[in-house]
């Protein structure tokens, strides 16, 4: 998802059944009244379309995919093969440090690069589907190459199409969502694609972890390069629900109209505030797990178990809550969830300075999870309620991923210089500061969620 860069394995998500059980009674409320936000935007454009101009709205049920459920499962998966196992897979192959590092770095360099000009790409193509099987057959192909042969132009160039194709993948999957359920769906959506999101990666470290042990290091490449098959059959029922309508469809340029002008979306308060707030959330968070396992590893007498359980924790509690805080987003709107999720952040980060029980600090990380929740679900549905009409939602998507991944890419060797010069403990008290300006940050931000009632008079006006 452009999903929000996370250096800690959290997160960038079957039935009305399946949320309900998840929040309860409130949830099921919260799932009839985002149904019903849906159908009154659905009565008040001109032959029922929603505002997407896509399928007519379903009511309740437009949230549900269960293809696109599945397709999220499966690219976590994927994801999953190329995170922390390529260092250990290098490491198998001789590469030095410097020369792993080279390596990601350069993976890093090309997604930021693609953040933006991705989100353009995927604004232009009507069919998101296609843009998702593109993605997911490059990720293929690098997988390939690693497994193949590990020789630094591959490994290189394997990282730089991987870098560029999770720039697509992100934004096609927000963007599939947005078609699937509307706007005044997105919340529940979202929900969703983070439940089935969190439980894949889940899967994913275990069937990797596993290949890794008993198979071979290489083994888990090919095994990330099969898992691509089931994804892409995950996209075969979503091939004509998740074309996008013209509303959102860059707008042709009028003869001697600026180019600039139709990006004025980019320009808007709301948007600016919240990529200002997202990167003051991802420089404090970013390296909080690298800190914690230096810390872990000192004290724990299990350290690598301590290190997959701070892991594996958030991503329980992002499966368990992500449908609730999506239908809360719903009802209560953006910016107190926004909130909530920023504020788990300076309370772990506390938590993490005062004490040096591994256990404890293993505890903590039910923050993260939280957190991980509350801002993996609000970068798109915010970035949705602003641009989503505007025929630019994936560019906007793209331009506040780029400044999240800025706060991601300096706060790990600032935080690391500060812990080696002035103290872990102190780090984390400056991280925690940097949370509480993220959390004022988010106060200060403007309430983006639609207001569906207003939609619905202005839309009976005009048919008046």
């Amino acid at each position: 998802m452009a999903a929000a860069p996370n250096n800690e394995g959290k997160t960038i998500p079957p039935s009305g059944a399946g949320a309900a059980a998840a929040g309860g009674e409130n949830a099921s409320t919260l799932a009839a009244e985002a149904g019903a936000a849906n159908e009154s935007v659905a009565a008040s454009e001109p032959g029922g379309a929603g505002p997407t101009g896509g399928a007519k709205s379903q009511g309740a049920g437009a949230p549900k995919s269960p293809g696109l459920d599945w397709f999220n499962l499966f690219v976590a998966n994927i994801q999953t093969g190329f995170g922390p196992f390529i260092a250990v897979y290098l490491s198998s192959q001789s590469w030095t440090q410097t020369s792993i590092g080279l390596a990601l770095s350069i993976g890093t360099v090309s997604s930021m690069a693609s953040q933006v000009p991705a989100g353009a790409l995927v604004d232009a193509i009507p069919n998101k589907t296609r843009v998702a099987a593109f993605s997911v057959i490059v990720f293929t192909i690098s997988a390939l190459m690693f497994a193949i042969h590990p020789i630094r132009l591959l490994v290189y160039l394997a990282e730089i199409l991987h870098g560029i194709s999770s720039c697509t993948l992100g934004p096609a999957i927000a963007a599939m969502s947005l078609v699937i359920a509307g706007r005044y769906g997105m919340g529940v959506r979202l929900g969703r694609n983070a439940r089935y999101a969190a439980i894949g990666n889940g899967m994913g470290a275990a069937l990797m972890g596993a290949c890794g042990q008993y198979v071979s290091e290489r083994a888990v490449f090919y095994l990330t390069a099969a898992l691509t098959l089931p994804a892409l059959f995950a996209l075969l029922p979503l091939r004509k629900s998740a074309v996008a309508g013209t509303e959102l469809r860059p707008a042709p340029r009028k003869a001697g109209e600026s180019r600039v002008r139709g990006l004025r979306v980019l320009a808007d308060k709301r948007l600016l505030i919240f990529c200002v707030c997202g990167m003051l959330f991802t420089f404090a968070n970013a390296p909080t797990l690298m800190l914690v396992s230096g810390t872990l590893t000192a004290k724990g007498s299990n350290p690598s178990l301590l290190i997959a359980a701070c892991i594996v924790l958030p991503q329980i509690i992002v499966a368990l809550a992500s449908p609730t805080v999506g239908l809360f987003s719903e009802r209560y709107g953006r910016r107190i969830v926004l909130t909530i999720g920023f504020a788990m952040l300076p309370l772990r980060c506390m938590i993490f300075a005062v004490t040096q029980n591994p256990w404890v600090l293993v505890a903590a990380q039910v923050f993260d999870g939280i957190a991980g929740a509350c801002f993996g679900i609000m970068v798109p549905l915010i970035v949705s309620d602003v641009a989503g009409g505007s025929g630019h939602f994936n560019l906007s998507l793209g331009a506040v991923g780029f400044g999240i991944g800025i706060g991601s890419t300096l706060s790990t060797p600032a935080a690391g210089w500060m812990a080696d010069h002035e103290g872990t403990r102190l780090a984390f008290f400056a991280l925690a500061a940097i949370g509480i300006a993220a959390v004022i940050m988010a106060r200060v931000m403007p309430e983006t969620r639609p207001q569906p009632e207003a939609a619905g008079s202005h839309g009976a006006r005009a048919g008046a």
